[in-house]
């Protein structure tokens, strides 16, 4: 492949500009105040602040936003939700932020949040209604605190030339394989990895007690030595996986995607113990400096267009039903995913929400076990 210089690559690639942003951001450069190459402006006061994922912070997703306020909102990104938190609660306001189901009725117990009002949604009565109602997205008082985005899996995405499963299920097993030590990625994410391990532990994620915790954290110290690298950067583990340098790592659904688009072989497993589920959707900060932007943000997630974006291009479901329209009954296929959400959602051990102290206890564990302790 012709080489290219990185300024280049930014410009002519979206997903490596979008990386490069995530790494950017990593290094503690605020996406949202920063220079940008090319086109890309200096934040402005003027347009809503979208708190989010890296990899959402592009202008595919926002087409309506765009054509009224002429931009995109201004991005700021995480790597994790508990590290998005902390920053809110040390004083950092966004208009919007994009925790997953799991946060919810934690975050709204902080009191940092607002409901929604869906009545000016214009693609509201489009949206799944079974994901609309997760555990803490609507209160009793039918409030919606939480609208439901986009969904999907964590499993792992392995090389199938360099894989030997030797008749065995495919399980999470593969990433505790001394035969592959050193060749190993997981994501640098509590949210993931120890969930993750807790389904191979065989944890129930409804009941965690003390003596779980210590199972799945014996298995995570067992499992460090045996891995290449833990990482938040897609793009890091996507050209290990390329490369060989790593033969299985934890991903999400839109790597196998870009992998087998650019033909290597890959195949994102169905392990036998289940894949981590989930849906991620978006909170609206109780002071957000602009809230009318925020509600028009949100519809041009919600757009089928932008679904059928988001489904073709990243391998994720999408909430409005509508887009699922959008991409070819074989595509769909391709990607292993359907137009009723149960089908994949209930297919794996779905992500539940936990109490402050127990998230706070597992994210110092994860930390210490990266630290070698």
């Amino acid at each position: 492949m012709r080489k290219m210089t990185w300024q280049n690559r930014l410009v002519s690639n979206p997903r490596s500009r979008r990386e490069a942003l995530r790494l950017l951001s990593a290094a503690g450069v605020s996406v949202a105040t920063m220079p940008m190459l090319g086109n890309m402006a200096l934040a402005d006061d003027e347009q809503a602040t979208f708190f989010t994922w890296g990899g959402y912070d592009i202008p595919e997703l926002f087409p309506s936003y765009i054509e009224k306020n002429g931009g995109t909102p201004n991005f700021v990104i995480f790597g994790e939700t508990e590290e998005a938190l902390t920053k809110m609660k040390a004083g950092f306001v966004p208009d919007l932020v994009h925790p997953c189901n799991n946060d919810i009725p934690r975050w709204v117990s902080t009191g940092m949040f607002q409901p929604i009002d869906t009545s000016k949604l214009k693609n509201w009565p489009h949206v799944m209604e079974a994901l609309t109602k997760v555990e803490g997205a609507k209160d009793a008082d039918g409030n919606q605190w939480f609208i439901p985005f986009d969904w999907g899996q964590t499993s792992i995405t392995y090389r199938t030339d360099l894989v030997d499963w030797q008749g065995e299920e495919e399980s999470w097993g593969l990433l505790w394989d001394d035969r592959y030590k050193g060749r190993l990625a997981v994501i640098d994410s509590v949210g993931d990895t120890w969930w993750s391990a807790a389904i191979y532990a065989g944890v129930d994620f409804n009941n965690v007690t003390p003596e779980d915790i210590e199972k799945v954290n014996g298995l995570l110290r067992k499992q460090r030595p045996l891995l290449r690298m833990y990482s938040n950067d897609t793009t890091s583990w996507n050209q290990a996986l390329a490369s060989g340098e790593v033969v299985a790592a934890m991903t999400w659904n839109d790597t196998p995607v870009e992998l087998k688009n650019n033909g290597v072989p890959v195949k994102f497993a169905d392990p036998k113990e289940g894949a981590l589920t989930w849906v991620c959707g978006i909170m609206m900060h109780k002071d957000a400096p602009n809230p009318d932007k925020a509600l028009e943000a949100i519809d041009a997630l919600l757009a089928p267009a932008v679904g059928g974006f988001l489904i073709n291009d990243y391998g994720y479901g999408h909430s409005n039903s509508e887009s699922f329209g959008e991409v070819s009954p074989e595509r769909l296929a391709e990607l292993d995913l359907s137009t009723n959400p149960s089908d994949v959602l209930d297919r794996g051990v779905f992500a539940v929400p936990q109490t402050q102290e127990l998230e706070t206890k597992i994210n110092r564990d994860f930390e210490d076990i990266k630290a070698g302790f």
